[in-house]
């Protein structure tokens, strides 16, 4: 089976690839604009099998269509591109909505065309229930207004998918993946988060604030209604994360009627920044230069996992630490900065 990841040789789908090609032959289509050619390479040295790579932008339609055609045999897709960043969307919200939507609706409008049977999994993430009511967050928690232009796109995008289903229920299966906080890097330190810029992420300030390459870290508000003042979040090792996918495909290949089912992807257990900073500081014995600034637009309060559905369904659950993922995410900042 060829299998379609888009936005492959980002963060997550660099990892996702890679154990892909264990049992899928694998195409990566990216854009370059948030990632580096470069990784194809990284992600060919410890990939099971090799994995193709074609440049184009999912945003213009003809560009959809030359992939499709070389590529016909595609049996399912991975759609991970996308721009992420919470606070540039709220900077530069028309981008986001441009990019992000309309590179789905390229997609759909050309599965359709082409009569494809493909299985699909759409790269969605927590961010769409907003400031939750309840914790830990299950499935069926409402769907509220939420804090950025990022989020919304991912609810349009989840919308569109769950319509897209009920028109077309013959030869499209689809399901969404709501993602919690992805850390880490692949434990060979041949790929990990490398943002493009100043990191809007915290284990990749962390790492490069200990490197040397940032000045300190800035904790964004120490008084929220949390344990300790700090924001909390749902940790996942990336690679626990990239296996999630194959669990999900999986089921899409057993099951043939699954139109748009949503699955929270994460550890179930909320970690505060000030909590990162210590398991950071033990695992390594690196001290992290930090300090407090004011709170950031955008960012809620608390948001973890209830995973029990991805466990009790997709027969996925998460193996990895936080612990283990960030000395993952150290050695290959270690190893990218060339330090010893």
């Amino acid at each position: 089976m060829k299998i379609l990841v888009t936005g492959g040789l980002g963060y997550i789908g660099s990892h996702t690839a890679v154990e892909l090609s264990k049992n899928y032959e694998t195409v990566i289509v990216d854009n370059l604009i948030n990632s580096d050619i470069s990784v194809i390479d990284c992600v060919n040295k410890i990939s099971s099998s090799k994995i193709f790579f074609e440049k184009g932008d999912l945003t213009d339609l003809n560009t959809v269509k030359k992939i499709f055609k070389k590529h016909s045999d595609i049996k399912g897709i991975i759609h991970f591109a996308a721009l992420k960043s919470v606070k540039e969307s709220i900077l530069n919200p028309t981008n986001y909505f441009h990019n992000n939507v309309v590179s789905l609706f390229n997609l759909l409008s050309e599965i359709k065309s082409s009569n494809m049977v493909v299985d699909f999994i759409f790269s969605s993430s927590a961010t769409v229930y907003g400031e939750p009511d309840n914790l830990p967050i299950l499935e069926t928690e409402r769907i509220k207004k939420v804090t950025s232009p990022y989020g919304k796109t991912k609810q349009i995008c989840e919308e569109i998918l769950s319509d897209y289903c009920k028109s077309n229920n013959s030869y499209f299966n689809c399901i969404s993946l709501r993602y919690f906080n992805p850390i880490g890097a692949h434990k060979s330190s041949e790929i990990g988060e490398l943002p493009k810029g100043i990191p809007q992420n915290l284990v990749p300030y962390i790492t490069q604030t200990v490197a040397g390459i940032r000045k300190e870290l800035t904790v964004f508000g120490s008084d929220y209604k949390t344990y300790d003042g700090t924001c909390i979040r749902d940790y996942i090792h990336v690679q626990d994360l990239a296996n999630a996918h194959i669990s999900a495909l999986d089921y899409l290949r057993e099951n043939k009627v699954v139109k748009n089912e949503f699955f929270n992807i994460g550890t179930g257990v909320g970690t505060s920044v000030f909590e990162m900073i210590k398991s950071f500081e033990n695992v390594t014995g690196q001290k992290v230069n930090y300090k407090i600034g004011a709170r950031r637009p955008g960012d809620t309060t608390a948001a973890y996992s209830d995973n029990k559905k991805a466990k009790t369904i997709l027969g996925w659950k998460s193996i990895f630490s936080v612990e283990d993922a960030l000395l993952s995410a150290w050695n290959w900042e270690k190893k990218i900065r060339g330090i010893n």
